[in-house]
Order: C-alpha cells, then sequence, then structure tokens
C-alpha cells in the first residue's frame, strides 16, 4: 500500500526539520487512519509539490508530527488532457470527476450544453462547482495524486470553441455514428501540448455545436461501438488517451 496523502498549503518547518500536519487533515490522519510513529506519508500542495515524510509522534485527536527532509517537484504531465464535461443529472457529475481525477486526467471543465438538463444557475450553479473541485481534491487524495486536476468555471459552448481552437487535439466525442466520425483509439495523438476532449450531455452534441466545434478545428470521434453514459464517457476516453500516449507506461 503507497502511502498516504494528505494537503497542505505549505511545507514550512521548524529548526529540527519537524512539520505538524492539523486542522481537519490532521484530524483524518490522527482519529481516522490512526498514524503511528515511524510510517510514511505524503504531503503535498495538489499543485505538483510534494515531500515523502515519516511520522514522528501523534498529538491529541488532530495534530500529526513528521519529519519533513525535503520538497519535490512531479513534472508536468505530457500532453496534457483536458475533459469538457456536459453536465450530468444529479450526482453523476460529481462520479465523472471523481473516476476521471483516479485515471488521471489533467483538468475538467463544466460544460453547459445545449441538451442539458440541468442547469448550473445563480447559488445553485457555485454550489455544484464547488463540489466538483472538493471531489477532485479528494479524489486526487485517494489514488495518491499530488498533482489535482483543474476544475475550471462552467463554460459556454464558445467559450469551450476558444479553448478547441488553441488544442493541439481538439476531439469531440460524436454518438452519431452516421456522421462520418473516426475512432478515438485512431487518431493521431501529439507527443506534447494539450489535448481537450469534448463529451456531450446524454442526448449527445448538438448539431450547431458540433459545426461550431469542426469550425474550431476540432474533429469528431467515437469510442467503440457502443453509446456511454456522459458520467462514463470522459474516464473511458481518458484512460485510453493516457494508455496510448504512454503516460501510464
Amino acid at each position: 500500500m503507497t502511502a498516504p496523502v494528505f494537503v497542505v498549503e505549505h511545507f514550512r518547518t521548524d529548526a529540527g526539520g519537524q512539520y505538524v500536519l492539523d486542522g481537519p487533515e490532521g484530524r483524518h490522519a490522527v482519529s481516522v487512519k490512526r498514524l503511528q510513529p515511524g510510517e510514511e506519508v505524503v504531503l503535498t500542495d495538489g499543485a505538483g509539490r510534494y515531500a515523502v515524510c515519516d511520522v514522528v509522534a501523534a498529538e491529541g485527536k488532530d495534530r500529526l508530527v513528521v519529519h519533513l527532509a525535503s520538497v519535490s517537484e512531479e513534472p508536468e504531465p505530457a500532453p496534457r488532457i483536458t475533459v469538457v464535461q456536459a453536465l450530468p443529472k444529479g450526482d453523476r457529475g460529481e462520479v465523472a470527476v471523481e473516476t476521471m481525477t483516479e485515471v488521471g486526467v489533467d483538468a475538467i471543465v463544466p460544460w453547459q450544453a445545449a441538451r442539458c438538463i440541468t442547469q448550473w444557475k445563480g447559488e445553485r450553479g457555485l454550489k455544484s462547482l464547488a463540489k466538483w473541485r472538493a471531489t477532485a481534491r479528494e479524489a486526487g487524495k485517494q489514488s495518491r495524486r499530488v498533482r489535482f486536476p483543474e476544475v475550471a468555471d462552467a463554460a459556454t459552448t464558445r467559450q469551450v470553441a476558444a479553448l478547441l481552437a488553441k488544442a493541439d487535439l481538439a476531439a469531440v466525442l460524436h454518438s452519431d455514428f452516421g456522421h462520418g466520425s473516426e475512432p478515438l483509439a485512431a487518431a493521431e495523438l501529439p507527443a506534447d501540448g494539450e489535448i481537450v476532449l469534448v463529451v456531450g450531455p446524454e442526448g449527445g452534441v448538438a448539431r450547431d455545436e458540433v459545426a461550431l466545434f469542426e469550425e474550431a478545428g476540432a474533429k469528431t470521434y467515437t469510442l467503440g461501438p457502443t453509446v456511454m453514459r456522459t458520467s462514463t464517457a470522459g474516464t473511458a476516453a481518458t484512460a485510453l488517451l493516457l494508455g496510448r500516449t504512454g503516460r501510464w507506461s
């Protein structure tokens, strides 16, 4: 079992190289994980910087003292993979974020597509976005990542088109098998730069949206012979791309 991961805001230590993990993270380490002296933990800022530490002591219910010798930084991934995720119904959005984080997606952009039943408006939209971000953080910890995926503000269709125009590979998953789409498994992938993948809602990507994305330089692709749920497709496609780019090697 790999060492558990805890999120910190800084890596400042005392003169002896000791760091105190407290607050909610310290409480989880001491009262839930019940870590003991001599065990190993990983501290990270979630943006690539991390430290592998040895537990020195557990104090009270929410203070874990560790020895922090040095801080390392994980290199930026290449190519970077961003998934534009249309808003699913219910808690399927959090499921999509959780599983995409586990497999290794680098960024997630919520998209208010034309056929989305769910609407992110006002306070409800802010709460939903906060849930997605909290899910990415917790899934990043659970999957032992030190570079968590960024969850952007919700995007309009035109904002998605602008994102696709800048990508090194702009791909739209399209369930209309008569559209002339290519298999994603056969797409020519860049060695670095950014891949942007669009996952539509349950009703599929609307024709005018497809046209706008194609004008921006995107191509449509299929993901196998079946039609997946929107909460599943992004995870399956990310896993396929990570395997094909060598990031899983």
